[in-house]
């Protein structure tokens, strides 16, 4: 399964299938940024968390 992001490849990888954990691991921790960024760039991090927490619900079924 692949997680993407346009922002800095912060949660740009692939990770086991069943494991969502470390793509949203990787996601979360690129809003501890937040603070140091432009707000315009917020957008891309919290998507990134959204796209990766999609991708781990989604895979709760199969399992």
């Amino acid at each position: 399964m692949q997680v993407e992001s346009d922002h800095e490849g912060h949660a740009d990888h692939d990770t086991p299938p069943g494991d969502p954990t470390a793509a949203i691991e990787e996601a979360v921790a690129g809003l501890d940024e937040l603070d140091d960024l432009p707000v315009a760039e917020h957008v891309a991090r919290f998507d990134a968390v959204h796209v990766a927490l999609n991708v781990a619900l989604s895979t709760i079924d199969r399992e």
